[in-house]
């Protein structure tokens, strides 16, 4: 299902052919060069964004407006910014070996590191205390306080290449790290101990990762051209068949991704140049939105669900407006073909039917009337595995590599 959207107006519906359908977007225009990095903020009314034309931008989301830009600027290319959860401090890491950190709403710079060595990837915790940082050369991991950028810990060597990403959990006491070497770590912030370790998770390098808000699952996207999601209590897939590995959404590199809030879609961006929305729940491709003209390079989603940044390599950041898709003939009949599966309700006994695709099936136990105080199927599936064996094992940092 292919969503051909033209950028003809800052602001413009456009039609699936095969169907009238509309899916509205905005295009952010005023970077010069690679836009590396989105994100919503201040209750998805602002979009930050980093670029290589080493400026660090926030946007009205609803005019398409710059509001600020924050200085001094980076002496080099901006590779990825980040916002804590209230949206009080931003920080921004660059090619020229620092990461900064400023006040939003005042613009003010309030601190800024160096390093000896390249910072591929710099993080916030949702609780705004910690920063977690992937460093280039030693392949090693920073956890500095976000009030005074103090180091907190230093994991050396986690990985045998370079990372590419890394993101705390929701509760901001997990931090988990991607790498050239195909492997995933999941660390303790406190302990500095591993937690989780997955070796050649991906058939080529992994570009990304992100958590769901339960902090149940983490997906990852990769230069293989596929994501996948894992449950990582036990470092398995939740799901079975062709919906272990999410396929056949692009047809390149996959540089990113990023999860609703409550886990019903995930969002991917791209070397394709497009966009993938895909239902989590049951495991497939629901729409591409396509109309960048490079790369994509970083997808973000709003709280609300109602709306999705891609930063892209064309030098543009679009706001595509998806409140509407599952109105759309072609996604409603793809639905339709989906292969269902009846359960019985362990609760009140009663058979109710789930897709066979869907990555929690396996642990979904209950009806939709019985799980009406669920509010994340990721939930109930964490409290349907607590039995389950773990594959984790606690090491000290020194112990890796």
């Amino acid at each position: 299902v292919l969503a051909l959207l033209l950028p003809l107006s800052f602001f413009i519906n456009c039609r699936i052919s095969l169907s009238i359908s509309e899916i509205p977007f905005k295009i952010m225009r005023g970077h010069e060069h690679i836009v590396t990095s989105c994100n919503f903020c201040v209750d998805d009314a602002k979009v930050l964004s980093g670029s290589y034309d080493c400026t660090v931008k926030l946007w009205d989301a609803m005019d398409g407006s710059i509001v600020r830009e924050f200085e001094p600027v980076p002496e080099g290319p901006v590779l990825e910014c980040s916002i804590t959860a209230d949206s009080r401090r931003i920080i921004a890491t660059s090619y020229d070996k620092t990461v900064r950190a400023w006040d939003l709403e005042t613009g003010k710079l309030l601190w800024k590191l160096g390093h000896e060595t390249f910072i591929v990837s710099a993080k916030l915790s949702p609780d705004g205390k910690y920063v977690v940082l992937g460093l280039d050369v030693d392949h090693g991991i920073f956890i500095i306080d976000a009030k005074d950028s103090t180091t907190v810990s230093h994991i050396k060597d986690p990985h045998m290449m370079s990372l590419t990403a890394c993101c705390f959990d929701p509760d901001s006491q997990k931090v988990a790290s991607v790498s050239f070497d195909r492997s995933i770590k999941i660390w303790d912030v406190t302990s500095q101990t591993t937690l989780l370790t997955i070796t050649k998770a991906h058939n080529n390098a992994i570009s990304n990762c992100c958590f769901t808000f339960s902090g149940h699952f983490l997906c990852t996207s990769s230069w293989d051209k596929t994501l996948k999601i894992w449950n990582v209590h036990t470092g398995e897939f939740r799901s079975r068949g062709a919906c272990v590995t999410l396929m056949q959404g692009h047809e390149g590199c996959v540089s990113s991704c990023h999860f609703a809030r409550d886990a019903s879609f995930l969002v991917s961006g791209g070397f394709d140049k497009t966009v993938a929305i895909w239902d989590v729940e049951e495991g497939y491709r629901k729409l591409s939105l396509k109309g960048h003209n490079d790369w994509v390079m970083d997808v973000s989603v709003s709280n609300n669900k109602k709306w999705i940044l891609s930063a892209s390599k064309d030098r543009t950041v679009r706001l595509w407006n998806i409140e509407e898709i599952d109105q759309i003939p072609l996604v409603i009949e793809h639905k339709k073909t989906r292969g269902l599966m009846v359960k019985q309700c362990e609760e009140c006994d009663r058979p109710f039917s789930i897709y066979e695709s869907d990555i929690f099936s396996e642990t979904v136990t209950k009806c939709v009337f019985c799980r009406m105080n669920v509010t994340d199927l990721s939930t109930e599936a964490s409290q349907s595995s607590e039995g389950e064996a773990s594959l984790s094992r606690e090491s000290s940092p020194d112990e890796e590599g």
